[in-house]
């Protein structure tokens, strides 16, 4: 097992093949598991690669996003249908993605390319409580935590940097950023440093079809 004291815990077993199968499991200072964090590992030796046959949906169920955090690859297209009998006006002023979008029931928008990293966060002029983001990365490896904080990505050996993002942590992903050596499969546990903002809006469920984006 290796420590790395960079603010978070990082343990690691480790067994020889030419393509391991990551497990990370992300949790607060008490120990317990945080869901829909985004987690995603890039590498300096890998070519870019673009998205292949991936639609990301953002949808608008109860006056509510759905799923309430979408990770996605930069260059993605993302969807945003309407499932509410009501209207809706979405909108971003986030530098990764600047949009407004009237959306009705029944008439579907046509989707939008998300080509910068970042966090896009959404609003709607019409109910200003909905509040959700897109988080945008620029590497196919990466996954959103389920409700027990653990998620499972698959990538070829190599040198990575390993970062987090979820909008209650306070630490830049910058800040979580290790580099890690992957030889075959490892499971690593991420420990938050700091402590979590307050949860104003406890809408997440990774489980939810909505917010299944593999």
């Amino acid at each position: 097992m290796r420590i790395f004291s960079m603010g978070l815990l990082l343990g690691v077993t480790s067994f020889m093949s030419y393509a391991g199968n990551i497990e990370i499991t992300v949790v607060d200072k008490q120990n317990k598991g945080l869901s829909n964090v985004v987690v995603y590992l890039t590498s300096e030796n890998l070519a870019p690669q673009e998205p292949v046959g991936k639609m990301g949906i953002m949808d608008q169920v109860n006056t509510q996003f759905l799923p309430h955090i979408l990770a996605v690859q930069r260059n993605t297209q993302v969807s945003f249908p309407n499932s509410d009998s009501i209207q809706h006006h979405v909108y971003s002023f986030s530098p990764a993605k600047v949009f407004e979008l009237e959306l009705y029931k029944g008439l579907r928008a046509n989707p939008l390319l998300f080509e910068k990293v970042g966090v896009v966060e959404l609003g709607c002029n019409v109910h200003d409580w909905m509040l959700g983001y897109i988080y945008v990365v620029d590497t196919p490896y990466f996954k959103q935590t389920d409700t027990a904080g653990k998620a499972m990505i698959v990538l070829p050996d190599g040198e990575y940097s390993l970062k987090a993002w979820h909008p209650r942590i306070q630490d830049l992903p910058e800040s979580f950023e290790i580099n890690l050596s992957v030889q075959g499969d490892e499971q690593i546990t991420l420990e938050i440093p700091s402590s979590l903002l307050p949860d104003v809006k406890a809408y997440e469920n990774s489980d939810n079809e909505f917010g299944d984006y593999e």
